[in-house]
């Protein structure tokens, strides 16, 4: 049985059946995922049935495609409801995304005591005290009203603090905090995360995902939707990687972890706009944007390692931002061949993606999301208009910025655990002389020199044979000495390095697609030469850092816990060797964190007493924030022209990190 067959559960649901077992068949749950894994399941219209056996049938009513509530889930085997089966169903199937806060509990735009209701005022006296409220008695003519101090129920109720306001002049509202209950609820996000860290990927087990998926709800209904996306991140990654999904990588985990770990942290000491962002949103709102004239850049296959496909094509406006306009659905790299050539969702516009990618448009009552996503709602108006070449303006400029100012800008935008503002961009516009094919241990790339001297890597956006990157990169590593502007993605890494997404064409007429359009060898400037090999190539600023040993142990706490990190034993030389490469911070890390997965106290008769679990746990997290931003850091410097101190480029900040 195949996973992504069986409808997305409700974290809450998931949660509600495994709590619901009793410790015996807790510990049998493991066990019974793995067998409800490989029993056939057939579909029909909202209902799936998984045959458990011969004569047992399980099955999940998904209206929507969301089983949303623990009825939904039945079997017909004797120890129904109280079996095993419901909750290995449950825990088989992909978590669903979290459910948009219902609308009366929606946090508002600006938060804060000055934009609170009071709650008695709100229900009514006789309502107010049924809750607990104390409620202000009636005002007598020319006196003041009494003040209501109702901090614990306006919690509860998920308001800030309100006190009636005095006639005295007015004061600066206090900045935004957490509540108690959404301290709380952190603290249980916590706590999950320090469970996934004690047991590893082989111990963090279908309850320990349930703590999770309970966590994650109980952050939403706490208006934290950003902490609840981060555990569900952690959830799926963990499933991924006990399921041996091949697309899965340790580093995801560790960041989806640190990202947990990082905002629950800060929860608690976070106020006023730092508060909003750890908080996050549920939806990225569009907002309207007037008018807009828009050039096409290129378009892009999207292939996601969940099954969807589609394109997304990239326009600027006159005054140098990015949109995009994208249509993925479920249908991999199939369907994102044959949308390119579908007419763009946007007003009256009759333009393919393909054709957008190269003309241009003029829209009316434009909405934007803060990504810079464009809306296609029924008030957009927008028409077929021409498009201008890459080196004439308004695009033109974008090749103008120096690439380490491109490189800085696009960190900022992808930085691991930056708090997301929707602003910026991962793209780069680089003029580029290419040198030929690179070998490395994950492949071939291509190597090209830029703007002072700095050379990047291009490699692939994406290697299915489907898709025309891998070929059309091949050919491009044929014509060392060619010219051309590219647009690439910035890989974070030691060494400047991009996947590269479209280029212009080398015989300088016209752009290309490199996902979508092919290149022949006709092509080329010489249609008979080979690949082309550069000699190897010295490391970048970070290329000889030792800063891989810390990173090394975070992720390996991740793959096998806490304790099988206690048994690596002695890190004296790795730490000296850490030291000597200039990283004293990394070396004491490192020692802080094996000192504490080695701890273990005893009581007074000899036996084990629990392990520190939030101290591990913090540990862990400055080591695993601490080696982001130096990596990014190194990254940053890595684009610094030769002859200018890698030092002028500003590192990265990153907040939250625990101490």
């Amino acid at each position: 049985m195949n996973a992504a067959r069986l409808p997305s559960v409700a974290p809450e649901v998931t949660a509600t059946l495994v709590e619901g077992l009793s410790p015996r068949l807790r510990k049998r749950l493991d066990v019974a995922v793995t067998k409800l894994a490989a029993r056939p399941t057939h579909r029909d219209g909202d209902t799936t049935t998984i045959d458990v056996d011969d004569e047992t049938e399980l099955r999940l009513h998904a209206p929507g495609g969301v089983v949303a509530k623990v009825e939904d889930i039945t079997c017909r085997c004797l120890l129904a409801p109280a079996c095993v089966h419901r909750a290995a169903a449950a825990c088989a199937a992909p978590a669903a995304d979290l459910a948009p806060e219902p609308a009366e509990q929606a946090t508002p735009e600006a938060p804060g005591p000055a934009s609170a209701t009071p709650p008695a005022a709100t229900l009514g006296p006789d309502a107010a005290r049924s809750l607990g409220l104390d409620v202000a008695p009636a005002s007598v003519p020319g006196t003041a009203p009494a003040p209501t101090t109702d901090t614990a129920a306006n919690a509860a109720l998920g308001l800030a603090p309100h006190v009636t306001p005095n006639p005295a002049p007015d004061l600066a509202s206090p900045p935004e905090t957490a509540s108690p209950d959404q301290r709380a609820a952190a603290d249980v996000l916590w706590a999950a995360g320090a469970a996934v860290l004690e047991a590893g990927v082989d111990g963090a087990g279908a309850v320990t995902q349930s703590a999770l998926l309970r966590a994650a709800h109980t952050a939403r209904l706490r208006h934290l939707p950003r902490a609840a996306g981060a555990a569900l991140s952690v959830v799926t990654l963990l499933r991924a990687a006990r399921a041996g999904d091949p697309s899965y990588r340790t580093a995801d985990l560790v960041t989806a972890l640190a990202e947990l770990l990082g905002t629950a942290h800060r929860v608690g000491t976070a106020s006023g706009a730092e508060m909003a962002a750890v908080r996050g949103r549920v939806r990225r709102p569009y907002s309207p944007d007037g008018s807009l004239r828009l050039y096409g850049l290129f378009t892009e296959p999207v292939v996601t390692d969940s099954g969807h496909g589609g394109v997304r094509t990239w326009v600027a406006g006159a005054d140098g931002r990015l949109f995009t306009v994208g249509d993925v659905a479920p249908g991999g790299a199939g369907r994102a061949l044959g949308v390119a050539d579908r007419a763009v969702r946007l007003g009256d516009s009759a333009l393919t993606h393909r054709e957008l990618g190269r003309a241009g448009l003029a829209v009316s009552g434009a909405t934007v999301s803060p990504d810079g996503r464009l809306g296609a709602g029924k008030a957009v108006k927008a028409v077929t208009a021409q498009g201008v070449a890459w080196t004439d303006p308004p695009l033109a400029a974008l090749w103008e910025t120096p690439p380490a100012e491109q490189a800085a800008r696009a960190l900022r935008s992808t930085s691991r655990y930056a708090d997301r503002d929707g602003t910026g961009s991962d793209l780069l516009f680089l003029h580029v002389e290419l040198l030929g094919a690179v070998r490395e241990p994950g492949g071939t790339c291509l190597l090209a020199l830029c703007e002072g001297g700095v050379r990047v890597r291009l490699t692939v956006s994406d290697d299915d044979p489907a898709l025309a990157h891998r070929d059309n990169l091949a050919l491009l590593a044929a014509a060392p000495g060619a010219r051309l502007r590219i647009i690439g993605r910035l890989i974070p890494a030691t060494q400047p390095r991009l996947t590269l997404l479209a280029c212009t064409h080398p015989t300088g007429e016209g752009t290309v697609d490199l996902g979508l359009d092919r290149l022949r060898r006709a092509d080329l400037p010489d249609p008979s030469a080979s690949a082309h090999f550069a000699p190897p190539q010295t490391a970048g600023p970070g290329g000889s850092s030792p800063l891989y040993l810390l990173e090394r142990r975070v992720e390996q706490t991740v793959a096998a816990g806490r304790a099988a990190l206690g048994l690596l034993g002695d890190v004296t030389a790795e730490t000296r060797r850490i030291r000597r490469g200039g990283l004293p911070t990394a070396a004491a890390l490192l020692t802080a964190l094996s000192a504490s997965a080695a701890q273990r106290e005893r009581d007074l008769f000899g036996r084990l007493l629990p392990a520190d679990t939030d101290g591990f746990a913090a540990y862990w997290l400055a080591a695993a924030r601490y080696t982001a931003a130096v990596s990014e850091s190194l990254c940053a410097a890595a684009w610094n022209p030769m002859d200018e101190d890698p030092a002028a480029v500003p590192p990265v900040s990153v907040h939250g990190a625990a101490g």
